[in-house]
């Protein structure tokens, strides 16, 4: 059995791979005071966005001004090289990955009481801190930074409280948005941020942070986690934690059986992936939906069959428009698995 994966959040990661151009970028940006105040980082879940996000942040709150990042004797606060490592015994560094640091504001989605969960947008009153925030006299003399993580996820309200900041922001202050959607942001948004969109790590990145992360985990599932977490190392994290593998498995089997889908096994998988303790299955099943739908839709357009690629395209909408109608209005989940299912089905 795999033991839990040895993981740090975003703030406390010293770590990144797979992003080291970017990286380099943005470090030499910032050293010849030419950074933009406003950045937009975007890409698939779980390829390291916010942990770039906070790694820019350390490096840019290490600097007392424009120019490479110097400590209290005048010395390099960062290491050596092009990229941004701030080093993890610095004050800076542990202020950040405690949530402490004065002159660092995060903004995501908030824990709502009533429901007991995280809400399923960021709202204009966790946008306004941002305004409030850069208002301050920066505490340690140098620069405000404010990372909103999930971007895509505020609602209109909190988009055009953000914009009006957007518009004449703060001397010495950066914002950086992190994004898995950036079309979902508005145009006004993303015209005023400097884009970076970042790719799904390499083939080779993922198997070696897996095994950084679960050393225990077997060589072949480790591969086989690799395979459907396609270069997001968060993703492949999740398989492993709600047994993704077998779920993909049982998936690939009830979708390719000879007669069709074997209804009363779709009643049993689907009556366990429902129940309350299974949550993390039941968001697998519904990411590998999607996966196995855009591979059908890919497929079928690179051998030239457009409208069968068109249909697959539809169904994978569709179905996800049932799973966050479910979400929204809370309806069955077994429902939502089986009708999923047949839809496919159908559209074979």
């Amino acid at each position: 059995m795999t033991s839990e994966p040895i993981t740090l959040p975003p703030r406390a990661n010293p770590d990144l791979l797979g992003h080291e151009a970017v990286e380099a970028v943005l470090r030499q940006n910032f050293d010849a005071g030419r950074l933009p105040h406003a950045l937009l980082l975007s890409g698939p879940r779980g390829i390291g966005k916010a942990t770039l996000a906070f790694r820019l942040a350390r490096y840019v709150l290490s600097a007392p001004g424009e120019g490479a990042a110097l400590d209290m004797f005048g010395a390099p606060a960062t290491e050596p090289g092009g990229g941004l490592a701030v080093p993890p015994e610095s004050g800076v560094f542990r202020r950040v990955a405690a949530g402490g640091h004065a002159d660092l504001l995060t903004v995501e989605r908030a824990y709502d009481p009533r429901r007991q969960r995280l809400r399923g947008e960021i709202v204009v009153d966790d946008a306004r801190e941002i305004g409030a925030f850069l208002r301050l006299t920066p505490a340690e003399g140098g620069w405000r930074v404010v990372i909103v993580d999930g971007a895509d996820e505020m609602n209109r309200n909190a988009a055009n409280s953000l914009l009006k900041i957007l518009e004449e922001p703060p001397r010495r202050a950066l914002l950086i948005l992190v994004a898995h959607n950036a079309g979902r942001l508005l145009p006004t948004i993303r015209s005023r941020c400097r884009h970076v969109a970042l790719s799904p790590l390499p083939n080779a990145v993922v198997p070696a942070l897996l095994a950084r992360y679960c050393p225990d985990l077997d060589s072949k599932e480790a591969e086989a986690v690799a395979a459907l977490a396609e270069g997001s190392i968060g993703r492949a994290l999740e398989l492993i934690a709600s047994g993704g593998v077998e779920l993909s498995n049982t998936l690939t089997a009830m979708l390719t059986r000879r007669g069709g889908i074997d209804v009363l096994a779709l009643h049993g998988f689907a009556e366990r992936l429902a129940r309350a303790d299974a949550e993390g299955g039941y968001r697998t099943v519904e990411e590998l939906l999607r996966q196995h739908l855009a591979r059908r839709a890919i497929t079928a357009a690179r051998r030239g069959m457009r409208a069968e690629a068109a249909r697959w395209a539809k169904v994978r909408a569709e179905i996800g428009d049932q799973f966050a109608r479910t979400d929204g209005l809370n309806l069955d989940k077994k429902q939502t698995i089986m009708s999923a299912f047949f839809a496919i089905e159908r559209a074979t």
